[in-house]
């Protein structure tokens, strides 16, 4: 289709508007700080497995819906049982914090996600000519304090936790349909993650693949509606579309 007739634009948030491995990353450092870089890259790593599987799981049945922040904090006890525990023990305040509040603590990190430098920007444009949806799979008590950390701007943000799945079930992208009150083929759905876009294009909705450092890669069979390298440039090829 060589027209783009939008009445909405739906974000994904994790990986496409903040840097989610730097922010676990630091968050790692901060608890563990005695480990080198190599160590907390595989930690991350650890973590990251940890809940990609378990969301993988419960999206095909294998496990009973849980919510992100129980995800994380599983995660976040996998990193520590991995760690020494005097590595673990922090002190705050001339106080030392107990493993357990460590890793509550740490199951955190996920709410402290650096935005992409051409993040807020590039929301508070596109916000002037669309209603803006977050869809993620963060958690919405973990999708409000992201937000406010990172200084995303929204008309509403949505999460997983309201369809008890996560992305790329079609439950989720039906949330935004819903919400939005508009027909799928209305709605834009902008990720850098093309396993992301393959489901929402599966439901109906148009596609905007978003390069970024750490996002999954369209193969050479996917068709998404646009291409750009980051947000100036898909504010750009969709005005140009749109004309």
């Amino acid at each position: 289709m060589s027209e783009l007739e939008i009445d909405a634009v739906v974000f994904d948030v994790l990986g496409t508007l903040v840097d989610e491995p730097a922010g676990i990353h630091a968050g790692i450092g901060a608890f563990a700080p005695s480990l080198d870089d190599f160590e907390v890259e595989r930690l991350l790593s650890l973590w990251q497995t940890h809940v990609e599987r378990e969301q993988q799981r419960i999206v095909g049945g294998a496990r009973p819906y849980a919510a992100g922040d129980v995800l994380d904090l599983e995660a976040a006890r996998l990193v520590a049982d991995a760690v020494k525990v005097d590595d673990a023990v922090r002190v705050e305040d001339g106080v030392k914090v107990d493993d357990a509040h460590a890793v509550a603590a740490l199951a955190r990190t996920g709410r402290k996600l650096p935005p992409w430098p051409d993040t807020v920007a590039g929301l508070a444009r596109l916000a002037e000519r669309f209603p803006l949806l977050a869809l993620s799979n963060a958690s919405r008590s973990a999708l409000l304090d992201l937000n406010a950390y990172a200084g995303l701007r929204w008309h509403q943000a949505l999460s997983a936790e309201d369809a008890r799945t996560y992305k790329p079930d079609p439950a989720v992208y039906r949330l935004a349909v819903t919400v939005s009150g508009r027909p799928p083929e209305r709605l834009l759905m902008v990720a850098a993650h093309a396993w992301d876009l393959r489901a929402a294009q599966s439901l109906g909705l148009r596609t905007a693949y978003v390069a970024r450092p750490v996002g999954d890669p369209p193969a050479p069979s996917d068709a998404f509606d646009l291409y750009a390298d980051d947000l100036p440039d898909l504010i750009e090829k969709l005005d140009r579309r749109r004309k």
